[in-house]
């Protein structure tokens, strides 16, 4: 199945007989472990997936720093990879892939980094009187917007520490924070 979707076929295009013949083997042989060729779609995927960074568990804004990193570089790979490009548009058309996915790699993802904020917070790195989702998805969202919104984004090397230095920093010009002043948009 890898070679049909590097080679840009899309899932609505293979049967299980077309998958059976390119990797050599019965269609018998792919029923007995999955029942069609989404559930195989989908453990394909799983595991073409780079596995996650390993992290500490104890500390905050290091294991964040981690993880955005391996989003930067999952972006490189995946601007480069026909197959990658493929599979994601593969899931989006079809919702029930597009979910499985969100439930199997995506949901522990972004558990993990919530873990990483509520570490960080704890740790007195990260503000304590904030919503730490929304913390986390200010985090998250431009390595997003870098890797799968802008695909013509510069991913460079320092990106995650920018990102973090920006957050932490925060976005207020430095003459209104030292006052202490709060900006505030159109109604």
């Amino acid at each position: 199945m890898v070679e049909l979707l590097e080679a840009g076929e899309p899932l609505a295009g293979l049967s299980i007989e077309r998958i059976a013949r390119t990797a050599g083997v019965g269609k018998a042989t792919i029923y007995r472990r999955w029942s069609g060729k989404e559930e195989l779609f989908v453990d394909v995927l799983r595991a073409v997936e780079p596995t996650d960074p390993v992290v500490s568990g104890t500390a905050g804004l290091d294991d964040l720093r981690l993880m955005l990193e391996s989003i930067r570089t999952r972006g490189i790979a995946q601007r480069s990879s026909v197959f990658l490009h493929n599979v994601f548009v593969q899931m989006k058309s079809h919702p029930k892939l597009w979910a499985e996915y969100q439930r199997t790699v995506i949901a522990p993802r972004r558990a993990a980094m919530l873990a990483a904020v509520r570490r960080a917070v704890d740790a007195g790195e990260l503000r304590d009187d904030l919503d730490t989702e929304l913390m986390d998805d200010l985090f998250l969202g431009p390595m997003l917007v870098r890797t799968l919104h802008r695909p013509g984004a510069s991913l460079p090397d320092d990106l995650v520490d920018r990102v973090i230095q920006v957050l932490l920093q925060g976005l207020a010009p430095k003459a209104q924070v030292a006052a202490g002043g709060r900006t505030h948009g159109p109604a």
